[in-house]
Formats: structure tokens, C-alpha cells, sequence
């Protein structure tokens, strides 16, 4: 069942999206990318298949109402990687504190300007994430800090999405914890071809599963 959350991160309060399945031991934070919000279709799908491998998810607004209308018109805030990251730490001490999640193990799931927010986050955050997982992402925006993660991170780019797989692979090249890049055949960058998606999942769920649930 989904619940309604009112996700505090820092100044702004966000809405979220919390599920929690029985007997869940992890949860894990989803950072989404440019343009988009807790509402988008592709992360609801992954987090149903998380769901359904008994992970908990929290989906959430990394922006506020206010700051999502203006980034519409000067994309200013999508980029923000600092924003974006301070947002999603915040978030997850919010969910480390709260009576149903504090007991849970972390994660992220990152996409596109997310998945740099995402690892910015998970380095400085090391102690409290388990794992990361980048869905055509842009880890190479994370910078500095990418030398820092030291969550096992997978990272997922479409296999026509060339100029990713690229950027992808630069990043993986600055990483010194375990870092696995997964390249999904015939994909491109949204992953809307018939399977790609669920591919995507399936990969996250494996992913997740391995470093989150093990004792």
C-alpha cells in the first residue's frame, strides 16, 4: 500500500510516495532526474518491481512546486547537482528517523541528473548507503566525489544511448569501490522499447537484493 508522506528536506517540505511491503528490510530513496517528479511512470515501475521483491521505496519531489515551475522555463534547478544531492540526503536522514523506516537499510535509485545526485549523496552519506543503482544517468556530474563513493554502485545506460555509455564509462574509470556498468541492448536513454524497462528492474531488484537484504 501506498502512503502519502510529507518528506522534510531541509527548508522545503516535498510530497513522497512511501511503500513498505512485509517483512521489508531496506529501503530505498529514489533521486529523479531532469525535468520530472515521484509521478513519473518509468521510476513507479521500477519501485514495483522493487516492491515486489519485498525492498521499500520512497519516491519523492526532489524540487518544490515553485522551483519546478520556474526550472520549466530556465532548467536552472535540474542541474543543480549540489541542490539536488543536499535534498536527498536530507530525505534520507528524514527516513532514518521515522518509526516505520528507521530500522531499514538504505539505497538509492538514481536517472539521469539524479544519478549524480545520487553519488554525491552516497559519499557523503557512506555509513548509512548500502548500494546505488543509475539508470541512464550522469554520474560523470558528480565530479569530485566520485572518487569518494564507496557503496557497491551498478550503473545501467542503453546500449544506443552512446554518448552516456561514454560518460558512464569515464565515471566507472574514477570510482574506487565496487562499480559494475550494465549496458541494455538496443535501449535508448528513456529505455521505452519493449523489455528495456523491465530489464532495468530486474537488474535494480538483483542489485539492491544482493547488498541490501544479505546479513
Amino acid at each position: 500500500m501506498v502512503t502519502e508522506v510529507r518528506v522534510h528536506t531541509g527548508r522545503a517540505v516535498v510530497p513522497g510516495n512511501l511503500t513498505i511491503p512485509e517483512r521489508a528490510v531496506a529501503l530505498v530513496l529514489f533521486a529523479h532526474g531532469s525535468g520530472s517528479s515521484r509521478h513519473s511512470p518509468r521510476n513507479q515501475f521500477v519501485a514495483r518491481t522493487l516492491n515486489q521483491a519485498g525492498l521499500a521505496t520512497l519516491l519523492f519531489d526532489l524540487l518544490t512546486p515553485e522551483e519546478e515551475a520556474i526550472d520549466l522555463h530556465t532548467r536552472e534547478h535540474r542541474f543543480n547537482i549540489s541542490l539536488l544531492a543536499e535534498r536527498l540526503k536530507y530525505a534520507t536522514k528524514w527516513a532514518a528517523q521515522q518509526e516505520q523506516t528507521r530500522n531499514l537499510r538504505l539505497g538509492y535509485f538514481g536517472s539521469s541528473t539524479g544519478g549524480a545526485a545520487a553519488l554525491v549523496a552516497a559519499a557523503e552519506l557512506s555509513q548509512l548507503i548500502g548500494a546505488v543503482v543509475s539508470r541512464g544517468g550522469r554520474p560523470d556530474l558528480a565530479g569530485d566525489f566520485l572518487s569518494k563513493v564507496q557503496s557497491p554502485t551498478l550503473l545501467i545506460v542503453g546500449g544506443n544511448d552512446h554518448v552516456v555509455i561514454e560518460l558512464n564509462e569515464m565515471a566507472r574509470h574514477q570510482m574506487h569501490c565496487e562499480v559494475k556498468l550494465e549496458i541494455v541492448p538496443g535501449a535508448t536513454h528513456l529505455f521505452e522499447e519493449p523489455g528495456a524497462l523491465e530489464k532495468v528492474a530486474k537488474l535494480a531488484s538483483d542489485w539492491f537484493t544482493l547488498y541490501l537484504t544479505r546479513e
